[in-house]
């Protein structure tokens, strides 16, 4: 059994990885080194502001205006036969400037073809909806809305698709705590039994890793169950538990104090 660690301070370490480890960015080429994407630059550079391009990982990616999102989107569709709207979505930079990366991965079955078109809105700006122009982004548009609060104009039905229309707060935003803040914790209790009911019931319990050893239902880990029905009204199990654990040779033995009732998770296969 792997061994427990406590996650109340989730937010101040980092599991995995150093928090200030920099990933190092994948290898960019120019654009002009495909001649298929060549072209394409140039046909956009005549009708729109293309403030950057490059190839990354065999992919063109171009810059542009936020205000040009459709036309761009259009001219992609109609004029250089990137026929498909693959993905839509937005990247959280407020920390670091102020507000969004909204990207769009276009795809050319004809030329066989990726293109990321990217824009930058500030936090508080809204951007242009491309439902218009291609169907799945009815869902993806209201996702990106959900998720970090981005606002999309002209779209046929903005609104949540994840979260409940009243739910506070963005989930997908850096500064959305891990486990929901305090809004989060109360949110089911308050929804079904009122804000009455705060003190008799106590806050949701969103971490997943939690584990409670006087759950009766035994879901807590292995040796620290309390047997169903036990009383624990005083906040505590009686004196004597029927239930203890040891790790011998790498078998996890159960063992009740009646030595006659022991079994191991071995025999039990």
């Amino acid at each position: 059994m792997r061994e427990y660690k406590a996650k109340n301070d989730v937010q101040k370490k980092s599991y995995f990885s150093d928090r200030f480890y920099v990933t190092p960015q994948t290898p960019k080429k120019p654009a002009s080194e495909d001649e298929i994407y060549a072209a394409d630059i140039e046909a956009l550079s005549s009708k729109f502001e293309v403030s950057n391009s490059y190839i990354e990982i065999d992919e063109l990616v171009i810059f542009i205006s936020s205000r040009d999102n459709v036309a761009v989107l259009k001219f992609l569709r109609d004029e250089l036969e990137y026929e498909m709207l693959m993905e839509l979505s937005a990247i959280d930079y407020i920390a670091d400037k102020g507000g969004f990366d909204i990207f769009y991965e276009m795809l050319s079955l004809t030329k066989r073809k990726r293109v990321r078109v990217k824009t930058f809105i500030k936090e508080k700006e809204s951007i242009e909806s491309v439902y218009s122009l291609f169907k799945m982004a009815n869902w993806a548009e209201r996702e990106m809305y959900d998720m970090y609060g981005v606002k999309v104009t002209n779209h046929p039905n903005m609104k949540r698709i994840l979260m409940p229309d009243d739910w506070y707060g963005h989930p997908l935003r850096k500064t959305y705590p891990l486990h929901g803040d305090e809004a989060a914790q109360w949110y089911e209790v308050d929804k079904i039994f009122g804000k009455e009911a705060r003190e008799e019931i106590g806050p949701e319990i969103r971490d997943g890793a939690n584990v409670d050893r006087y759950d009766t239902q035994r879901f807590a880990r292995l040796g620290h169950e309390v047997p169903f029905g036990t009383d624990i009204t005083d906040g505590k199990e009686p004196e004597h538990t029927p239930l203890g654990y040891q790790e011998e040779g790498g078998v996890v033995l159960i063992k009740k104090l009646n030595e006659e009732n022991s079994v191991t998770l071995k025999e039990r296969k």
